[in-house]
């Protein structure tokens, strides 16, 4: 456990170093971020003024040393500066990834507590009405977009009905302005989920030692929720741990729709837009250090759901 553990680590630093890496390498290839600066300082900048911009912003350095100073200091949780704001970029990500997190929580709350049980009793009645609409379901969530469902939600909800707020984020919380925004995000990652909890109760229940219990007189409702139910949380377990990081990511465009102020609407509504490379390498970050985090508790947590599984 303890090698496969180190291996585990192993590879989730080349993974982060290789990501990062490639960021940085195309953040090079972009414009020079001095020339965002011009336009607030007048176009009479002098030689003295844009040599000074370059040192402030550490554009002296040949690129491996560039790379090297900034990576260590996100390592040590300074992301830098902001080029289009007075802030630090660590003060303006840690200022939104509480609301990130609260939309990508709800998002995967909602996943689990429709994604499993519906996927559970899809394969219980499998052929009947609850399963073919189960997978009227998944085929929904898998291919209708979010900004789309987002958008119906608002139209239905919000000025129809007018039940639900129709957006942005309360400074006190108040769980109807989370409705919306978490069916949104969560209505792919459940379809997928049930995908998943579907076909592995399905293949788990017609496996022999299944059909050697109900033969034995085991009642149907100890078959399902002790053996099968428990071995088919394997296949799902993957799906579950990375969830959370990929709703942390996906969480853009929900963002955008019902404008609440996280870390992807900066990224992309501002960060983007004002061609702010110091914001949106930041948020890349720590999406990137949210994925593989979780790649790492999903192969521990293999081992709690079955204790067959070994590492070598």
């Amino acid at each position: 456990m303890r090698r496969f553990l180190l291996r585990r680590l192993f590879f989730a630093i080349i993974s982060f170093f290789g990501a990062t890496g490639l960021m940085f390498g195309l953040s090079l290839m972009a414009h020079d971020p001095r020339e965002l600066l011009i336009p607030d300082q007048g176009y009479g900048i002098t030689e003295d003024q844009w040599l000074a911009l370059e040192r402030a912003y550490g554009l002296d350095a040949p690129p491996p040393v560039r790379y090297l100073r900034w990576i260590g200091g996100v390592l040590r949780g300074d992301f830098g500066k902001a080029i289009s704001k007075p802030q630090r970029v660590r003060e303006l990500l840690f200022g939104k990834i509480g609301a990130t997190m609260q939309i990508a929580l709800g998002g995967w709350m909602f996943a689990m507590a429709v994604g499993l049980p519906v996927g559970v009793l899809a394969a219980i009645k499998r052929g009947e009405i609850i399963d073919i609409f189960a997978r009227f379901f998944a085929l929904g969530g898998l291919a209708i977009p979010n900004f789309w469902v987002g958008i119906m939600l608002i139209l239905l909800f919000s000025v129809s009905l007018q039940w639900l707020p129709s957006g942005t984020r309360p400074v006190d919380f108040d769980f109807k302005y989370y409705i919306m925004p978490s069916i949104t995000l969560g209505w792919p990652a459940a379809a997928g989920l049930m995908r998943l909890t579907r076909s592995s109760m399905l293949e788990i229940l017609d496996s022999e030692y299944v059909v050697l219990a109900r033969a034995k007189g085991v009642s149907n409702n100890w078959v399902i929720w002790k053996h099968a139910f428990r071995n088919s949380l394997v296949v799902p377990l993957t799906s579950i741990v990375f969830l959370l990081a990929g709703l942390m990511n996906g969480a853009i465009i929900v963002e955008t729709v019902f404008g609440w102020p996280g870390i992807g609407l900066m990224a992309s509504s501002e960060a983007v837009l004002a061609n702010d490379l110091p914001i949106m390498m930041g948020a890349v970050v720590m999406f990137v250090t949210f994925y593989l985090v979780a790649a790492l508790v999903a192969d521990l947590l293999y081992a709690v759901i079955d204790p067959r599984i070994r590492y070598s």
